[in-house]
C-alpha cells in the first residue's frame, strides 16, 4: 500500500454533503471526504490484511497519512496502529506521540489509546510513561494515560489506575473529568466494590461529572 494510492482511493467516491456535516460536528477544525466508519475501513481493509503479513510497520506510510489535511486519513492511521499492534516495541512511542500531540480532537485520542493499551500489557516501562505523561500540560496526553487501560478487565494494573487519576483530580477540564469517569465506569464492570471504595474515598475532590460516569454501572 502506498499514500498516494490510499489518496485516490479516497477522493474517487467521496462525498461532499456528509463531508460538510462531518466537518461541521468536529467544529470545522479538519476536512473530509465524507467516509462514514464503515465505508472508510472498508476503502483499505484488503490492504491492511496485507500490511499485516510484511510483520513491520509502515511508518512512512503513516506519517504521510497523518500530515494529510482529511480526518479520515488520521482514522487510518489509528486502525493501521490497532490491527498491527502485536509489532510494535516501546522504542516506537515516540512515534506514537507525535501523532497524540498533533491535530488533537477526542476522535483520535481515543483510538490511539488502543496500541498503546497493548503494547502495555507486553512492556512495563508503559506503565511510567503513562505515570509521566498523566501529569502533562497538554490535555489530551493526560487523557490518553487515563483511559489507556481500558477493556483491561482482570489485567487492569489497579495502582497505575488510582495513581493517574488521583494526578488529575481537581480539575476543570470537561474531557479530563469525562475520561476519569469512563475508566473508573469501565473498570467498575470488572471490580465493582474496588470502584465504589475509590469513588467514595476521593469523592471530595472528584467533578460530578466524573462520579456520574464511574457510578453508572454500580448499584
Amino acid at each position: 500500500m502506498n499514500y498516494q494510492e490510499l489518496q485516490r482511493t479516497f477522493a474517487r467516491d467521496a462525498n461532499g454533503k456528509l463531508a460538510e456535516q462531518m466537518s461541521a460536528y468536529m467544529r470545522n477544525q479538519f476536512e473530509f471526504y465524507g467516509y462514514q466508519s464503515a465505508a472508510r475501513k472498508k476503502v483499505y481493509h484488503q490492504q491492511l490484511i496485507q500490511e499485516k503479513k510484511q510483520h513491520q510497520i509502515n511508518w512512512q506510510l503513516l506519517n504521510q497519512a497523518w500530515n494529510d489535511p482529511h480526518r479520515e486519513m488520521q482514522y487510518f492511521v489509528c486502525d493501521y496502529l490497532n490491527r498491527m499492534a502485536e509489532y510494535l516495541s516501546f522504542s516506537d512511542m515516540h512515534r506514537i506521540e507525535q501523532y497524540v500531540r498533533t491535530k488533537q480532537w477526542w476522535d483520535t485520542i481515543d483510538s490511539l489509546i488502543k496500541p498503546i493499551g497493548k503494547l502495555g500489557l507486553r512492556d512495563q516501562r508503559i506503565d511510567k510513561l503513562m505515570l509521566q505523561w498523566s501529569l502533562d500540560e497538554d490535555k489530551w496526553v493526560r487523557r490518553v494515560a487515563i483511559e489507556h487501560q481500558l477493556l483491561r478487565k482482570d489485567k487492569m494494573n489497579i495502582d497505575l489506575l488510582a495513581e493517574i487519576i488521583e494526578n488529575n483530580l481537581g480539575n476543570n477540564e470537561f474531557f479530563i473529568n469525562k475520561a476519569i469517569g469512563w475508566a473508573l465506569r469501565d473498570y467498575s464492570k470488572t471490580n465493582p466494590v474496588w470502584v465504589k471504595q475509590f469513588i467514595f474515598d476521593h469523592r471530595s475532590a472528584m467533578s460530578p461529572l466524573s462520579i456520574r460516569e464511574g457510578s453508572k454501572y454500580i448499584k
